[in-house]
């Protein structure tokens, strides 16, 4: 089971069950894929789960009853789902719990159930007990009518008919002309006839023994050829069911019994021939197709048998025993393929189900050599155009398959936009696996035949003709190994014919890199020369900036620095995001949480952004490289204490996560063997840079946010000082009242002065904040040292926990560069001491929490 399948059907159940909660389904699906274990079938666990689960219900009879008739119908993962069932009866809080879901949903069904009957009007006529007793009698006789009336072929092909009507492939399926179904005569079956006919039926009791058993022998030889005969007469026909003869009764025992060992042969006939011509539709796929054309040439076989004893009965030398000793042979291999093909209707199979249940049954027989061989037969026709879809797709990346038969499906995408706006869609949802389309004995290696074709899809998209020099025709056999090899040959192909197309023409390393040196700050040089250049501008609300001036700044501070000699550096752009780093990945870790619905719902105009917020770098990536890279004093000595905050957190991002983590990669990738393996080492790479950076974890992440936070607004309140000094500097360096050569100002002197005065008091009242006295400053610098202090201490005992309780051992080395003198060790071990007390039994669960000023 994949890794989105996983998430797919915790989500499901989640939704299902009414369990919400802050952890999310990531909880749930870490848990599930810690405790996953292979679940082996076999007859005994099988057999046991069912046992107890009939012991349990309420009603054995029934849920035996069911589970034959999902066993018949061969329903997927019916053993799996037994013993799952069969487990949650042992476990008795979570039954009680399921209970309780089951029954609130019944209540809810009820209430709207009921709400839908009042609309009822309510003078509805009563009727009489007599009327009801009519009523009920008249009923009963159109019933008893219908039961027990011939079916006409006419009825069985308009069901045929509607079906193809509402069968929807996604492909337009031709259409048998009107008169297929208008001539009855062509189904090769049973046809129900007038019986005004002007033979006189003679009692066959008043006849000798002699003329009995020739009269028997002409009706069976036309019974066996779906004829009704007139002592042997079928009964009329319900759905799929086997066909019933009635033989006259006042027949001699042992001829009659002799007659009803016979008939079953001519029931499986009916069936057989009722499914060939129904499975001859177009809407039932070429594997159906198939099957029935190797029925049909057993079929012919079968009325040269029947053809070899007429002559012999015309001739007088066939007696009934002698009609039994021939048939004999013919009896199993009826049974078999009647067998089959009520099974096959029963589960409505159709291609890959089809095979799968022809394959079963195939080593289900194993010690019948008649029975295997016939299966045997049947097998290796039905799944000759299968194996022609599978070859296909496996050598040449191309999907055939107008009847939506095969394992692999192909989902319409806009193709022309992949160039230009690639996701994850195309990867993941353009090709799927339909599971129940996927034969048994290809289960194995159903996700290397989708990997192959998806391999050569893509280097197809690019232009590129691609087919398996190792291309050989793969036919069914019981030996699994011949064809599973030439699955693994295809795929080893395809898998290095796409790794070296995207290493070495499409230099997927070399745009890493490029990568690397503008989001993982690579090139420390570029980022001084583009900050300087957009500082002025980056500090404008969002609104206000202009995107083509940013990019025109962009290129610029590429080509002055030494990021000029990275030759995808023009892949390199501006994006203006409508919320802030820490917002998006708040979002990201609250998905399928009752936060997630806040955050999506927040209005982002509510968010008055700056220029630098908003600022994202974009990186344009081509196809098919889209397919691994993808979207996605007192104040002194506070500014020095912020600034060694802000250089160990980067320092340890770059050099302790991201710089090991990316020499992992680079190793990874030059011993991939295929893409899937790239996307894992690079998937791998950016979940361990995310977590150990601090990013995945909502509780660090606040924190971290809130220092910065404090950091910025220190940083800002700083810069008004100073900007708040300068101004009061130059208005009082703007008085002339000094002495000077020319004596004293003159009036246009102290008019100007004025002036400059008053524009000069303007500017300061509306951009600079008033100066502010001592004690205010060192009030304000002390609440920042205070509010700093604070976050940081929990920063650092948060850090601590998560080291110790989830073995992030990286996380440590934080704790030694944030406090490398052990400032904070006291504080922290008093923080932990608390902690333990609160953990404690006397105390209760822990309910870790920590206050900030």
């Amino acid at each position: 089971m994949s890794e989105f399948r996983i998430h797919h059907d915790v989500n499901e159940l989640i939704s299902l069950l009414h369990v919400f909660g802050l952890e999310g389904a990531e909880v749930y699906i870490d848990l599930l894929q810690k405790n996953r274990t292979p679940y082996v079938t076999t007859s005994v666990s099988t057999h046991s789960a069912k046992v107890k689960i009939a012991e349990f219900s309420r009603t054995p009879d029934d849920f035996l009853k069911k589970y034959e008739e999902l066993k018949s119908k061969n329903t997927r993962n019916l053993d799996p789902l037994v013993y799952l069932l069969s487990k949650l009866i042992e476990d008795k809080e979570t039954l009680q719990y399921l209970h309780q879901n089951a029954k609130d949903k019944a209540d809810l069904t009820s209430i709207s159930a009921t709400a839908a009957s009042l609309p009822v009007a309510p003078n509805t006529s009563k009727i009489s007990l007599h009327e009801l007793d009519e009523l009920r009698r008249q009923l009963e006789t159109v019933t008893m009518a219908a039961s027990y009336s011939p079916q006409p072929v006419e009825v069985l092909r308009k069901c045929l008919r509607d079906k193809l009507k509402k069968k929807n492939t996604g492909h337009p399926v031709p259409v048998f002309p009107s008169w297929v179904y208008e001539r009855p005569a062509l189904t090769g079956d049973f046809m129900p006839f007038s019986n005004s006919s002007t033979d006189v039926t003679v009692p066959i009791g008043t006849l000798p023994m002699p003329s009995q058993e020739a009269c028997l022998v002409e009706d069976l030889l036309y019974i066996l050829i779906g004829v009704d005969g007139r002592y042997i007469s079928v009964q009329p026909l319900v759905g799929h069911q086997s066909r019933t003869f009635s033989v006259e009764q006042n027949l001699d025992m042992s001829v009659k019994e002799l007659v009803n060992r016979i008939l079953p042969v001519a029931a499986n006939y009916s069936t057989v021939t009722r499914f060939v011509e129904e499975n001859s539709l177009f809407e039932y796929g070429q594997v159906n197709h198939a099957l029935g054309a190797a029925m049909r040439t057993l079929g012919k076989e079968y009325m040269i048998l029947i053809t070899q004893l007429e002559h012999l009965q015309r001739q007088g030398l066939l007696s009934l025993q002698k009609l039994w000793f021939y048939i004999q042979p013919t009896l199993r291999t009826m049974e078999v393929l009647a067998s089959i093909a009520t099974s096959l209707d029963k589960g409505e199979c159709l291609g890959g189900a089809t095979l799968s249940l022809l394959h079963d049954r195939t080593f289900g027989y194993t010690g019948d050599n008649q029975a295997q061989e016939l299966c045997l037969y049947l097998t290796k026709a039905a799944s000759a155009p299968y194996f022609d879809i599978l070859e296909r797709w496996i050598y040449r990346g191309i999907i055939n398959d107008p009847y939506s038969e095969f394992m692999v499906e192909e989902h319409e995408l806009q193709k022309e936009k992949i160039q230009e706006d690639y996701n994850d869609k195309y990867w993941d949802q353009r090709y799927t696996i339909v599971q129940q389309q996927i034969p048994s004995f290809l289960q194995k290696v159903a996700d290397k035949i989708l990997s192959t074709g998806k391999y050569l899809n893509v280097v197809r998209e690019c232009g590129h003709d691609v087919t398996c020099p190792d291309a050989k025709e793969i036919t069914y056999t019981l030996k699994e190994q011949a064809y599973v090899e030439q699955i693994e040959k295809a795929y080893n192909y395809a898998s290095k014919v796409l790794l070296d197309f995207l290493m070495e023409e499409k230099e997927l390393v070399a745009h890493l890199r490029s990568i690397k040196h503008y989001f993982l700050m690579d090139q420390g040089d570029f980022f001084v020369h583009f900050m300087d250049l957009t500082e002025e501008e980056l500090r404008k609300p969002v609104e206000d900036i202009i995107p083509t001036r940013l990019e025109a700044l962009l290129e610029l501070a590429l080509r002055m620095s030494t990021a000029n000699t990275d030759p995808f550096k023009d892949d390199l752009k501006i994006e203006l995001m409508p919320h802030d780093l820490i917002t998006q990945l708040l979002r990201v870790l609250a998905i399928e949480t009752r936060q997630e619905k806040a955050l999506i719902n927040a209005d982002p105009t509510e968010l008055a952004l700056s220029g630098l917020e908003s600022f994202s770098f974009d990186y344009i990536v081509k196809w098919p490289l889209s397919l691994i890279i993808n979207r996605f004093a007192g104040a002194f000595t506070l500014r020095q204490r912020m600034l060694n905050f802000v250089q160990n957190i980067q320092y340890y991002m770059m050099f302790e996560v991201m710089e090991p983590t990316w020499h992992i990669l680079e190793k990874n990738l030059k011993s991939a063997s295929n893409i899937d393996d790239v996307l894992s080492h690079h998937t791998s790479f950016l979940d361990n840079c995310l977590k150990d950076c601090m990013l995945t974890n909502p509780e660090l992440l606040k924190i971290f946010s809130k220092l910065m936070s404090v950091c910025v607004m220190f940083t800002n309140c700083l810069q008004r000082f100073t900007q708040s000094m300068q101004v009061q500097t130059e208005m009082e360096n703007l008085t002339l009242e000094h002495g000077t050569m020319m004596g004293p100002p003159t009036q246009c002197e102290r008019t100007e002065e004025a002036l400059k005065k008053k524009l000069t008091s303007k500017y300061f009242e509306e951009h600079i904040d008033a100066f502010p006295s001592s004690f205010g400053f060192e009030s304000t610098i002390n609440n920042f040292d205070i509010n700093f202090s604070a976050h940081l201490m929990d920063l650092l005992d948060k850090l601590s926990m998560y080291s110790t309780s989830d073995c992030e051992h990286s996380m440590i080395n934080i704790i030694y560069r944030l406090d490398f003198n052990g400032f904070y060790t006291e504080r922290l071990k008093q923080l932990s001491s608390e902690r333990n007390q609160k953990s404690s039994p006397l105390l209760g669960p822990a309910q870790h929490a920590v206050s900030t000023k």
